[in-house]
């Protein structure tokens, strides 16, 4: 069973005054098969959890371990990480101009497997994965999130999770920029490979409202760079009712 595992994590990035600490000693373990919700408000460190374990050089470990099934990711490279088994669903998509969604996927599977997908066989995983995500086939020949609206960029996002089929899955804000049908859509295509049992799932999110459609196994609740308390799915009701406030008077770290 794969389990990333993050132990007292310290993270900063480069500022106007120096050096600032974002992260300052975040413990968490997510097991295959499971789905953690890590909820707060903005600014307190949820994104950049997501991108230090991804490894975007933006942001700077300065102590702590991150590792999967005993394996120090931080000292692997990004590609790295994702053929171990790591994925990001990013909040905001980049565009990769002149790249089509069929050649960017197929490029990617054949990178995580080793070796390029039989090409029939491929083309059936394709077409079902978008047609349950209610895509239409001529997605597949447009470049990489050029143009696309928000609810066909978290989408793709969904389709690389299904396709790829990674050990741990991190969704940065999937829900944000959409509406009731795409959040439907979306949260259907991440509970179709939760219910795999392969994955262990990370969702970073604001709102409660995708909690309704992905149950939780388990949720923490980020302020000031760390976890301030986990619980069950109970716990994102509490925030429902009650807010942040409980966790942010000593201020929102950034």
């Amino acid at each position: 069973m794969a389990t990333l595992e993050i132990h007292d994590l310290h993270v900063s990035v480069e500022a106007e005054n120096g050096a600032r600490e974002i992260l300052k000693g975040v413990d968490l373990t997510v097991k295959q098969g499971e789905t953690h919700a890590i909820m707060g408000p903005n600014g307190s460190g949820k994104s950049t959890l997501a991108y230090s374990i991804a490894g975007h050089p933006k942001y700077t470990i300065t102590s702590g371990t991150v590792t999967l099934d005993g394996e120090n990711v931080l000292e692997m490279t990004v590609d790295e990480r994702a053929r171990a088994g790591m994925f990001l669903a990013m909040q905001y998509p980049v565009e990769v101009p002149g790249v089509s969604v069929s050649n960017f996927l197929r490029t990617s599977a054949t990178a995580i497997r080793g070796e390029a997908p039989k090409l029939r066989t491929w083309v059936k995983e394709v077409k079902s994965a978008m047609e349950q995500l209610q895509m239409d086939p001529a997605f597949a020949e447009r470049n990489v999130n050029e143009g696309f609206s928000g609810g066909e960029k978290k989408r793709h996002e969904i389709l690389q999770l299904e396709l790829l089929k990674p050990k741990i899955a991190i969704l940065d804000e999937t829900d944000s920029g959409l509406d009731v049908d795409a959040l439907r859509q979306v949260s259907d295509g991440v509970n179709r490979v939760r219910e795999t049992g392969e994955v262990g799932t990370l969702l970073i999110t604001h709102y409660t409202r995708i909690l309704r459609y992905i149950k939780p196994d388990f949720v923490h609740v980020f302020a000031n760079g760390r976890i301030a308390e986990s619980g069950g799915a109970e716990l994102a009701d509490k925030l429902e009712a009650e807010g942040y406030e409980a966790y942010t008077k000593g201020g929102v770290s950034a």
